[in-house]
């Protein structure tokens, strides 16, 4: 019987970016409401560009939800309007 000699190359960074993508997917699923800031990390846009191009539409206003000062968006429908939003660009 021959000696089985298996070599096997791993690419750690692909794996790497496989795992963050997978739970970046699951985390975004958890999310229910966000506020500007994370709304801004997300979009990878600045706050004052959010809040200059794409807040005072209309179909971004109906995701809005607010308390006092506070402002928060229903993250769900806020993607949809979104990507609505930037296909029309």
């Amino acid at each position: 019987m021959l000696p089985a000699n298996i070599e096997l190359q791993l690419d750690k960074q692909a794996i790497r970016q496989y795992i963050e993508k997978r739970l970046d997917e699951e985390v975004r699923e958890v999310f229910f409401l966000i506020d500007l800031k994370k709304m801004s990390e997300l979009l990878c846009m600045s706050e004052r560009y959010i809040t200059d191009e794409l807040l005072h539409d209309p179909r971004i206003r109906i995701c809005e939800v607010r308390r006092n000062r506070k402002r928060w968006w229903k993250y769900k429908p806020l993607i949809q309007a979104i990507e609505e939003i930037v296909s029309e660009w």
